[in-house]
């Protein structure tokens, strides 16, 4: 008798949460597109054209900034559920870009710290906590195994 060769395990368990975490970061980056591409789409008046440029200039690295996420997140996502081999690695560089980009709103926004803090605390639980489960768990070595 012929036995069929054992398959990877499936993504299951834990790993559900890596997973629910992509997907609303990338809702969240869906959404943060669309109200930048409304707020873009508003022509502001020819009044004040210095201050709207240095305003739009702002915009567009902003909406540039959450376009290069949703891609990254995506291309994560899409790496998860295809179980590759490269998920462990550009999963945790993503979670390093989500830290970073919560420092950035820390250091550069005019927003109150209480609300910095806010902001800042979930990327930083996601790394605390799932790095080191992607990077010690049997189960994550004998998942992701497709190239």
């Amino acid at each position: 008798m012929n036995a069929a060769p054992n398959p990877a395990p499936r993504i299951g368990g834990w790993l559900w949460l890596p997973a629910a975490y992509l997907i609303l970061a990338l809702l969240g980056a869906s959404m943060m597109t669309v109200i930048f591409l409304l707020a873009l789409l508003q022509r502001p008046s020819a009044d004040s054209a210095t201050i709207e440029s240095i305003f739009t200039l702002q915009w567009y690295a902003s909406m540039a900034t959450t376009l290069a996420m949703w891609c990254f997140t995506f291309w994560t996502l899409r790496l998860l559920l295809r179980r590759s081999v490269r998920f462990p690695k550009v999963f945790i560089l993503w979670l390093l870009a989500g830290i970073l980009l919560a420092l950035k709103a820390f250091a550069f926004s005019p927003v109150t710290d209480e609300l910095a803090l806010r902001i800042l605390f979930w990327p930083l639980l996601a790394a605390a906590t799932m790095v080191p489960y992607i990077k010690r768990s049997r189960r994550v070595k004998s998942t992701f195994i497709q190239p």
